[in-house]
Formats: C-alpha cells, sequence, structure tokens
C-alpha cells in the first residue's frame, strides 16, 4: 500500500521557535538548549478518517546566509508554516517583509499559514519590560488576524511549544490546508467532503507519532 505524503516546510527568522514547535509536536519533548537548525526533517503518520498520510515536516535555516540553500527545500511543498515569535515584533514584520515574498517567489499557489509561536512568553513579565525598554509590545492575535488577512494567507493560528497549548491545532490546520482543493471547492471532490470548512478543529486526525529524522534533507529521499 502506498501512502500518500504531505510535504510541510516551516519558515521564518532564527531563532523564533521553528525546530522547538517541530520537536515538541513530534516527541512530546521540549528541546532543552538552543541549536541552529541547517536542515532537518522529521516525518509522522496520522490518519485522517481512515487514510493514513505521512506528513514530512521540513525545519529551515532561517539566518540570511542560508538563504541561498533553503530554496533547495522547497519543490514540491504542499503547505509553509511561515513562524514568527509574538514576543518579536522584528520577527512578525520579516512575516511580510521577507518570508511571504520568498515562498511565493518560489513556490507561487502554495498554502501558506502564518504561525505565531512562544504564546506561552506573551505576558511574561520580563520579556515585556525588555519590549517596552525598545518601545516595542508582544504581537497579539488580532495583529496576527489581520496580517494574515492582509497577506492572503490561510489562516493564522498560535501556539506554544513549551505548554503544547493548541500546538497539534497547528499542524491539523496544516493538513487541511494542504489537502483542501482551492477555491472554488467541487463538492464532489473528496477531501472537500470529509475536511468541511464546518470542521476546521478535525479530531478526527490521529497522529501516530513515529518519528523519522534524518540530519540532512539531501540524505533523504523527497517528500
Amino acid at each position: 500500500m502506498v501512502v500518500a505524503t504531505i510535504k510541510c516546510v516551516v519558515v521564518g527568522d532564527g531563532a523564533v521557535g521553528k525546530t522547538c514547535l517541530l520537536i515538541s509536536y513530534t516527541t512530546n519533548k521540549f528541546p532543552s538548549e538552543y541549536v541552529p537548525t541547517v536542515f532537518d526533517n522529521y516525518a509522522v503518520t496520522v490518519m485522517i478518517g481512515d487514510e493514513p498520510y505521512t506528513l514530512g515536516l521540513f525545519d529551515t535555516a532561517g539566518q540570511e546566509d542560508y538563504d541561498r540553500l533553503r530554496p533547495l527545500s522547497y519543490p514540491q511543498t504542499d503547505v509553509f508554516l511561515v513562524c514568527f515569535s509574538v514576543t518579536s515584533p522584528a520577527s512578525f514584520e520579516n512575516v511580510r517583509e521577507k518570508w511571504f515574498p520568498e515562498v511565493h517567489h518560489h513556490c507561487p499557489g502554495v498554502p501558506c499559514l502564518i504561525v505565531g509561536t512562544q504564546t506561552d512568553l506573551r505576558d511574561d513579565p520580563s520579556v515585556k519590560e525588555k519590549l517596552t525598554k525598545q518601545k516595542m509590545k508582544p504581537v497579539e492575535k488580532s495583529d496576527g488576524e489581520r496580517m494574515a488577512k492582509d497577506l492572503g494567507a490561510v489562516k493564522y493560528v498560535e501556539c506554544s511549544a513549551l505548554t503544547q497549548y493548541k500546538l497539534k491545532d497547528v499542524f491539523d490546520e496544516a493538513i487541511v490546508a494542504a489537502l483542501e482543493p482551492p477555491a472554488p471547492k467541487k463538492k464532489q471532490h473528496k477531501v472537500d467532503q470529509t475536511l468541511s470548512e464546518s470542521n476546521r478543529k478535525l479530531p478526527y486526525i490521529f497522529t501516530h507519532r513515529q518519528i523519522i529524522r534524518a540530519p540532512s534533507f539531501l540524505h533523504t529521499p523527497p517528500f
């Protein structure tokens, strides 16, 4: 039996929590230290109804040093997660200034979700104090929703990899975005019947957390 695959690529500034997002989702563990990513990939099996899928998750480096190498992981992407930290207004602005232009240049028409990370730090006193000294404040949910609408993203979602608050929802929404047909939707389309707009939370998506991890996408078959 051939299992269908969904390729999900995660982009965003360095140190906004992309790797923590993926590790927490795939292993239920939060990394104890920060190690800058070059390229990593992960895979989990998800059941959508009675159909198994392999969800391939591609982690990328946000640093400018990798601007020419990073797009090598973009071909055949089904959905992008464009990430920023809610504690970093600069990373939020880069969603508009850098990341959306980059992914749309290389993969026009591929659905994108905007993901606000590190929500557990939004109300942290030390974080707020630091931002206040810089005459800034944490990014609010309404700001993310507004940007998603302005940029034509599928949706804005936010989560905490540390507490796992709404973490699964991020990937459920990514699966929906990857599998739903483009508008206008066709009533006879199987995915449209299964993944209806009225059931966006997808309680029937079961994630079997059997992780397949490789040190570099260059050493593994493409999803």
